[in-house]
Order: structure tokens, then sequence, then C-alpha cells
């Protein structure tokens, strides 16, 4: 008998007395084992050095948005072994797993792939092979985690009383992947969703998340200010777009400052700002760019409101004209991720019979933005930090560093909490569907 017969058959004369699984037919004590039995088989050190070896091939061979052929054609091999039926190309690069009856309710747990434009300065054996492309994000475990979670899901398919879908998403770094997928329909009949990032700032082995707002929703901006460039000897002749400029990106800070309310948290920075190319010539025209973060919408269309009045204002002010694009290099608008309360619920529920409670932690909310949120603009949704930090093994740089690094011990972790999830989702609500009113998916 191999180890997956093995496995199967202890976890269901352990958990489930050889009766079907069901909401009804499990008591609560037998839910609460299923976690901590996924985990053990999680770090069972053949899967380990499995999802190890999947994330490292895709490190060597980081992919950006949109451009992630390779990755989504490792992602299929390895479903295709593992026989699991799946959808793709959806998104250009995404691929759409299915595990269990094809019937409700439905779940899904996903998974981001993209790599970042940066050279990778961490010198070690599976360096990035591609110039000016780097995992410093942690995507490629990401991949392998989801991966690791669907070999325990599919090993238990004939016990699922319902579906999961496998979701691998191409370009959640700026790109929009997420909103792509849902414009193509993959939520279609899903009742929930739920999604997870490595945290450096977790000890290994621990989860963090929040009910409500957990990221902000944020969006772009750049301005074109022209005035009358000239000699800046005589500057009476002139009008002087980067004195403009500068008066405009102080007024841009009392948006924050003196008209949001101190405990509705937001964000403007200008991080762009091009103008002229010679000491003593003023320029025609400065170029200015930035970002805006906020934890609601309301606040966030007022800030966008906000940004463009002042800076057609303050630029008039000093003679110049201002025009403003809130979409440049075809960039979009996140929008705030938001843990549905319930969904929040139960990922401690679980988390905690898994990790135990004390390692389930509530954190504060981040000004960071994730495209997961166009999943949960749509259906409940609920996004969690799993943490990797371990102290013998020294600091983790922070993501989007290229001294980023990452410690393989969560890919357990993150496998058996992306299967628990799923699983225990079923069977808590499976009475809580209504087959009669959704479709059922034979096949994607």
């Amino acid at each position: 008998m191999g180890f997956w017969e093995i496995f199967t058959s202890i976890l269901i004369l352990n958990l489930f007395w050889s009766k079907p699984i069901s909401s009804n037919s499990l008591r609560s004590a037998e839910l609460s084992e299923i976690p901590t039995s996924f985990l053990n088989y999680a770090k069972q050190p053949e899967l380990v050095k499995w999802m190890v070896d999947v994330r490292r091939r895709i490190h060597e061979n980081p992919e950006l948005g949109f451009e992630e052929f390779e990755t989504s054609k490792l992602i299929r091999n390895e479903l295709d072994k593992m026989d699991i039926t799946y959808k793709h190309p959806i998104a250009v690069t995404g691929v759409v797993g299915m595990i269990g009856t094809g019937k409700p309710p439905f779940v899904a747990i996903r998974a981001d792939m993209d790599a970042l434009p940066m050279q990778e300065s961490v010198e070690w054996e599976h360096k990035s092979k591609v110039p000016g492309k780097m995992h410093a994000c942690g995507h490629d475990a990401h991949v392998a985690m989801l991966l690791g979670a669907a070999k325990i899901l599919q090993d238990h398919r004939h016990e699922l009383k319902g579906t999961v879908i496998l979701v691998f998403q191409p370009a959640e770094e700026g790109g929009g992947g997420a909103k792509k997928m849902v414009e193509d329909g993959i939520l279609d009949n899903i009742d929930a969703i739920f999604g997870l990032h490595v945290f450096a700032d977790l000890s290994i082995g621990s989860v963090a998340s929040r009910p409500g707002p957990l990221l902000a929703g944020s969006g772009f901006f750049e301005a074109v200010i022209s005035g009358k460039g000239g000699h800046a000897a005589i500057p009476q002749h002139t009008i002087d777009p980067i004195v403009a400029a500068s008066s405009v990106i102080v007024s841009l800070q009392h948006l924050v400052s003196r008209e949001a309310d101190p405990l509705d948290s937001q964000v403007v920075t200008v991080g762009k700002f091009q103008g002229g190319g010679a000491f003593n010539v003023i320029p025609d025209s400065v170029t200015i760019g930035g970002t805006f973060r906020a934890f609601s919408t309301e606040s966030f269309i007022q800030l966008k409101k906000r940004i463009e009045e002042v800076i057609k204002a303050q630029a008039a002010v000093q003679r110049c004209n201002a025009t403003v694009d809130f979409h440049p290099e075809n960039k979009i608008f996140f929008p705030v991720t938001t843990n549905n309360k319930v969904l929040l619920k139960h990922f401690e529920n679980v988390a905690g019979d898994m990790l135990g409670t004390t390692n389930v932690k509530d954190m504060q909310p981040l000004m960071g933005t994730e495209d997961f949120s166009f999943y949960s603009e749509v259906i409940p949704g609920c996004f969690s930090f799993i943490g990797m930090k371990n102290e013998t093994l020294g600091e983790i740089p922070s993501v989007h560093s290229p001294f980023f690094t990452l410690n393989e011990d969560v890919l357990p972790y993150g496998a058996a909490l992306h299967a628990s999830l799923a699983t225990r989702y079923i069977l808590e609500f499976e009475s809580k569907s209504h087959p009669s009113d959704q479709k059922v998916c034979d096949e994607l």
C-alpha cells in the first residue's frame, strides 16, 4: 500500500469512522482534527521535498504579469500528474482547477504566479536565471503551497461533498490579474474564496488577519504641469512649472493632514518629479506622479476628486495649466481588500485547530494593496497572512527587496491551511448551499 493510501485509510478511520463525510455525521471534535491531520501529512518529507522543488523551479525562472507561460505550463503538468481537471488559458496565463463532485458548495483557494521586475541580489544555488526579474514577493511559494493543497485534496476527492476550485492567477503585481479572472467568469457559482500571503514579520507556525478592511484601495495619478520655459537668469519672462509643481506637492499633503478624518487612514505620496535637464533653463513643463490609498470606497473617491482639484487649482495660481491622468501606463484602481466576517471566523477556527489559538493573530490594517480585492468585491472572501520568521535563520528582508529570501519551512503550513479551509468550508457550509439554485460544474 502506497503512502497516499495509508494516509487516506488512517484519516478515514480516525476522523470519519468509515462513514460518508457530511456536516451532519461529523462531530465538532472530528472536524477539529482535520487541520492537524492535513498538517501532519503536509510535513511528510516526500511532499515537503516536492513542494520545495516546485518553488525553486519557479524561482529560477521568474515571469512578469501576463507572461507566466512557463509557470503556467509547470502548474498544468503537475495537475496532469495528479489527474486534476483544469481550464486554461484564463486571463492569458491563468489556470483554474477543480476537485470534488462538481456540485455545490463551491469554494475557491487562490495563488498568484507573477514575479517582479528587479535584479535578484541574493547569491544562492537557485538564484533567478532571468536578468532583471525576481520572485521577491513569495508568489513562487504561493504556487507551491496551492499545488501542495491540491495533492491533499485530490487524495480525498471521493470524500468531498462539494467542489474546490484551484485558482492560479497571473499579474497580481499591478496588472490586475484578478480583475481579468473575474471578467472571464471564474467566480460563477462560487460561494466563497480564500487567499493567503507569506509574511516575514510573523513567526513560522502562526497566521494573522482581521475582519473588515485589511488592505487599502489604491490608485495612481500623473499630472503634466505646463508653463513657459526660458533662461533661468530672466524668470520674469517665463512661467515656471517647477515652482507650480512644488506648490502642488505641498498642497497635496494637506489633503490627508487637514481634510481627512484622522481615524480614517489615507495616504497621498508623490514619488515622481521630472522636469528640465539643465541648471540654467526653466523647462516648459514638469511631470509629477504618485499614488493614493484609503480604506473605504467613499474616502478613495473623495481623495481622487480632491487630488485633481488641487493640482489644477494650484497650477493655475502659478499661471500654469495642468492635466491629470489617473490611469498612467494603463494602471488601474484596486479596491479595498475586505474580509467577510463569517469567513474570517471560519479561518480563525480552522487555523486555531491547526496551529493553536495563540498562534492566530489579529492584525492592524496595512496600506499595502492586493488584487484579491477584486474577488472579495464579487463574493465573500477572506485573505490572511502566514508567518515564516525563524529567529535562528536571521532577519528576512521585506518583500519587494532584491535581498528578499523565503523560509521554505512555511510551505507545508500553507498547503495544509489551504486544504483545511476548503475542506472544512464544504463540510460546515454544505447545509447552507442550495443546489437547485446553482449549476452543476461537470467540467470547467
